[in-house]
């Protein structure tokens, strides 16, 4: 076995125990890459052809956080993954966070809550990816121009089916 199957034995591994969602890998499109100071990612391919990214930090992370990250690596979130075992994970957690804002109101609707979402840890993060834009996937590179550089070229849009 060469070191490719291990990193995607370890994707598998890490889907199916933190976030209760099984997955075949397919190929790895870009591993463990960094996307800021302290957080790195991997991109990958399913055998569904579902591109997903894991993102993982040695500091605590956010929701907002992680969406930034995606949005700078060029590509767009379809959903974010919950931990496994709470599918209301982000819901719960801007519920609490909107109450230790709002102590007073009783009812909440999601709008009020959209905010309050972002800001609930997530870290590791397991994100399914719509769309890459642009065709090219950035990396954190605190030398080049900007901060980003180009760490892939893959070209890639979900087309949604009802």
């Amino acid at each position: 076995m060469n070191k490719a199957t291990y990193d995607e034995l370890a994707l598998e591994r890490i889907a199916k125990e933190k976030f209760g969602f099984p997955i075949d890998v397919q190929s790895i499109i870009l591993w463990h890459a960094d996307v800021s100071r302290t957080a790195k990612a991997s991109v990958f391919l399913t055998n569904k052809k579902q591109l997903m990214m894991y993102l993982e930090a040695t500091s605590p992370l956010i929701l907002s956080d992680v969406k930034k990250i995606i949005s700078r690596m060029g590509m767009r979130a379809e959903l974010f993954l919950p931990p496994k075992g709470q599918p209301r994970y982000f819901t719960d957690i801007g519920k609490q966070k909107f109450r230790e804002v709002f102590p007073g109101r009783k009812h909440v609707t999601d709008e009020d809550l959209h905010f309050y979402k972002t800001l609930a840890p997530y870290n590791p993060a397991l994100v399914l990816i719509s769309e890459v834009k642009n065709g090219e996937i950035y990396q954190f590179d605190s030398d080049a121009y900007g901060n980003w550089r180009v760490g892939a070229r893959f070209r890639y849009r979900r087309i949604q089916t009802s």
